[in-house]
C-alpha cells in the first residue's frame, strides 16, 4: 500500500508541476495533431496504390497505427519521463543530482520508473484509441471477449517490452553516460507505426529480436484482426517477462557501478 500511496503523490506533484506551464498544453496539442496527421497521411499514400501490402490491408495497418500512437502515449504519460530525466541530455547522471535520488528510502527502480508523469499525454492517448475504433469500424467486425483478453494481453507484453528497453538504455548510461542511448531509440521505434512483415528480412529480424519494436505494436494490431495465434501470443509474454527481467538485472548492475559526483 505504501508504494501505491507514493505512486498517488508522484501523479499530485507532478500535475501540479505540469499545470504551472499551461502555454505547454497548446504545443503538446499542435505536436499530437501532427504525430497523428503525418501517421494517417503516411498509410493513404501507400494504400493509395495497392489494396494490400504483405497481407496487410488498410484497416488493420491503421489498427496497427493506433496501437503505436496508444503505446506511445502510455510512454509519455508514465514510462518516459522518469527515465528520460536519469539518462537524457542534462539528465542526473550528466548533472550528479543522481546522488539525490540514490539516497531517497525506497526502491531505485520503483522510484526512477515512475516518480513523474506527464499529463498532457493523455490526450495522445484519447487519439490513439479513437484511431483504433475508427479500426474496427473499417474492419467491420465486433469484438468478442476473447479478442478483446487477448488484445489486452498483448497490449500488456508490448508496453512491459517498451519498458523493458527503456530501462535497459537507461542502465547502459551507467557505463557510457555521453551516449544518448533514448535517441537511438527514438529513430528505431518510429519504424513500429508500420507492420514488422513489411521489412526486408534481416531488418524483420532485427525489430523482432534484436530491439523488438516490431513487437510492440504488431501482436495487439493482429490480435484486433483475429489474426494473431495463440502461440504467437505466449511468444510476445513470454519475451516481455524475460526482457524486464534482464532490465531490471542490467540496471542494478548499473547501479553498483554508479560513483558519486562528489567523490
Amino acid at each position: 500500500m505504501r508504494y501505491f500511496r507514493l505512486i498517488g503523490q508522484f501523479m499530485r506533484a507532478s500535475f501540479q508541476e505540469e499545470a504551472a506551464y499551461r502555454s505547454n498544453f497548446f504545443i503538446s496539442l499542435l505536436h499530437s495533431l501532427l504525430n497523428l496527421g503525418t501517421g494517417v497521411l503516411g498509410l493513404s499514400v501507400i494504400f493509395g496504390q495497392v489494396e494490400s501490402v504483405r497481407g496487410w490491408s488498410y484497416a488493420a495497418t491503421l489498427a496497427l497505427l493506433g496501437v503505436y500512437l496508444t503505446v506511445s502515449a502510455l510512454r509519455g504519460l508514465f514510462i518516459g519521463p522518469g527515465l528520460e530525466a536519469l539518462s537524457g541530455m542534462d539528465g542526473e547522471i550528466w548533472s550528479g543530482s543522481f546522488d539525490f535520488t540514490a539516497l531517497r528510502p525506497v526502491n531505485i527502480q520503483f522510484y526512477i520508473s515512475l516518480r513523474k508523469w506527464r499529463w498532457f499525454s493523455l490526450f495522445d492517448l484519447l487519439l490513439g484509441l479513437g484511431v483504433l475504433g475508427l479500426a474496427m469500424a473499417r474492419l467491420g467486425q465486433s469484438l468478442n471477449l476473447v479478442q478483446v483478453l487477448t488484445f489486452l494481453l498483448a497490449l500488456a507484453a508490448g508496453v512491459f517490452t517498451l519498458y523493458a528497453i527503456l530501462l535497459a538504455f537507461a542502465g547502459l548510461v551507467f557505463w557510457s553516460p555521453e551516449v544518448l542511448f533514448t535517441w537511438i531509440f527514438n529513430g528505431v521505434f518510429q519504424m513500429a507505426r508500420y507492420p514488422v512483415g513489411m521489412y526486408p528480412g534481416w531488418l524483420k529480424l532485427v525489430l523482432t529480436w534484436i530491439i523488438p519494436v516490431g513487437v510492440i505494436t504488431t501482436l495487439p494490431a493482429e490480435a484486433l484482426s483475429g489474426s494473431l495465434s495463440p502461440w504467437t501470443l505466449l511468444g510476445g509474454i513470454t519475451l516481455a517477462v524475460m526482457l524486464t527481467i534482464g532490465a531490471s538485472a542490467l540496471f542494478r548492475l548499473g547501479l553498483k557501478r554508479y560513483a558519486s559526483a562528489s567523490s
